[in-house]
């Protein structure tokens, strides 16, 4: 069953997201050659105590770190430790928090220092893919519009998206239903409705979309080692369209425009 959040609750997980959106601003101005990703880490943990909030990922089902940080060809999971970032490599930054009984979900991949033009290009795609499919966030449209919208924007551009591991529904519980994989068919699926809450996060490969998980039972990564990218944010289905949670930009409490229509 999806749950349905009231404005009240919405207005709760808007400032949840926005603890996470500020943690991964300031986490996201550290990445550079030479920090170890355990380093972040311990920055992300700091910043969400001074926020007075809990880390949605520490002591997850025994995950040992607030923030997952995926390296290159490791698709999610990737565990904090004493890695120091190459320049070239790309990194994604992947973590939530719970706030007065809200949870709320992002992630973002960035590059460090100068990166290839391939990996620019993949970056460039996974994030516009997330776009896609948070404009068709709207009442009335179908669950799988948004899986086949992120999973064209990542064909059309070369890319596969990741088929094992999918977006899901989020509120008072870190997962809830439905699970949103990133890729479908149109028009299919359940109707969307204004108060559904979703974390979508697509997941693209530079070469084949199959994945298998390191022997530390989380690190996922490409099978075939090409690189991979990973975007997510917490959006919120309203009257007006979708709304963005994980954002400081006051612009995304306003009805969502798709990145073609800015």
């Amino acid at each position: 069953m999806i749950i349905l959040k009231s404005n009240k609750e919405i207005r709760k997980m808007r400032r949840s997201g926005q603890i996470v959106a500020q943690v991964c601003q300031k986490v996201s101005e550290r990445v550079k050659p030479g920090v170890a990703t355990q380093e972040l880490d311990r920055i992300a943990a700091s910043l969400i105590k001074m926020d007075r909030a809990v880390s949605a990922f520490l002591g997850f089902r025994g995950f040992p770190a607030s923030i997952c940080t995926s390296v290159n060809d490791q698709v999610v999971h990737g565990i904090p430790g004493d890695y120091r970032l190459n320049e070239g490599d790309i990194v994604s930054l992947d973590f939530g928090v719970l706030y007065q009984g809200y949870y709320s979900d992002m992630a973002v991949t960035l590059p460090v220092g100068n990166i290839s033009t391939e990996a620019q290009k993949l970056i460039k795609v996974t994030r516009e893919a997330l776009h896609s499919g948070i404009a068709q966030m709207l009442p009335d449209n179908r669950l799988y519009d948004i899986s086949s919208a992120i999973q064209e924007c990542a064909e059309r551009n070369g890319f596969s998206v990741v088929r094992d591991l999918v977006g899901h529904g989020i509120g008072q519980k870190m997962h809830e239903e439905p699970q949103i994989p990133n890729f479908g068919k149109r028009s299919t699926g359940p109707y969307l409705k204004a108060g559904m809450v979703f974390a979508l996060e697509p997941m693209v490969n530079m070469g084949g979309y199959e994945v298998k998980t390191l022997d530390d039972n989380w690190t996922v990564v490409t099978a075939d080692g090409s690189l991979s990218c990973h975007f997510e944010h917490t959006v919120a289905i309203t009257d007006n369209g979708p709304e963005i949670l994980t954002t400081l930009d006051e612009s995304s409490n306003r009805p969502f425009r798709h990145l073609s229509q800015r």
